[in-house]
């Protein structure tokens, strides 16, 4: 049995969730999420909490338990505290800034990088180095992030560009010098 798709979750005040036929949506304070599920698991509300369990002890349902008990679990955590990824801009003249809803990052090309919110995302920034993405979907806040980190990743000789809240970026050596004498 999967250690983690047996484990109940917890269903906090606010919270209601539906299941349907296909499909599982969670309402809470900062929204609602809808997710398939497939039909060798199945999601029973029982009181206070969520069980998620398998029809049969098939591989493919053994592989869908511990995976769709964790999506439920982080849908229930994004409708109640929501996610936030945190990125840094290091470089000389690289810096972001909000406009509107949108993040206008100089990242040391010949224009300036518009990057749009994509529906349920926010973006937030502090200072002109730092970018929180935050929104109730985990998967997208994740993308999000990397889309923005991969206009300008992290160089390996002088680690300019953008990394996550963090990351380390293991720096290169550059060109040695002449050694001998002519």
């Amino acid at each position: 049995m999967s250690r983690i798709g047996k484990l109940p979750i917890p269903l906090p005040g606010g919270v209601t969730v539906q299941v349907g036929e296909s499909e599982v949506k969670v309402k809470g304070p900062k929204g609602e999420l809808v997710q398939e599920i497939r039909p060798q698991v199945s999601v029973v509300v029982e009181g206070d909490q969520v069980l998620v369990m398998r029809k049969n002890d098939e591989r493919a349902a053994r592989a869908l338990h511990g995976l769709t008990r964790t999506l439920v679990a982080n849908m229930i955590q994004g409708v109640t505290k929501g996610f936030r990824k945190s990125l840094e801009i290091q470089g000389v003249g690289y810096r972001a800034a909000k406009a509107g809803e949108d993040l206008n990052l100089t990242l040391g090309f010949s224009h300036p990088v518009v990057y749009k919110a994509p529906l349920g995302i926010s973006f937030a920034t502090e200072g002109p180095t730092k970018i929180h993405v935050e929104g109730i979907d985990k998967q997208l806040v994740g993308q999000v992030a990397a889309e923005i980190r991969d206009i300008r990743p992290p160089e390996p000789y002088k680690g300019k560009g953008v990394r996550y809240e963090g990351e380390f970026v293991r720096k290169k050596l550059g060109k040695a010098g002449k050694t001998g004498k002519k």
